[in-house]
Formats: structure tokens, sequence, C-alpha cells
């Protein structure tokens, strides 16, 4: 059986899988989602303290 992360290469080198890769990238490359991104992580940095 293929553990997780076998799982999850496989599928990133299908079609599919490069065409969510894609549509990630040109997402993140809106500043919108940036600055989302940003605050979530600081909210999430603070929570461990």
């Amino acid at each position: 059986m293929a553990t997780l992360a076998q799982r999850v290469r496989t599928f990133l080198q299908s079609p599919r899988g490069q065409q969510l890769v894609d549509q990630g990238r040109r997402q993140l490359a809106k500043p919108e989602n940036q600055r989302r991104l940003r605050g979530l992580f600081q909210r999430l940095q603070n929570r461990r303290r």
C-alpha cells in the first residue's frame, strides 16, 4: 500500500494535480490573498505563544 506522501506526489504529477498547482499559484499572486495568508499565519503564530 502506498504511503500518503507517495499518493500525494503521484496526484501532483497528474494532469489534474498540475492544474490545481497552477490555479493555486495564480491565486497566491493576488495581493488580497497574500494579505489574508499573512493574517492567518500571524494568528497561528500568536496562538502558540
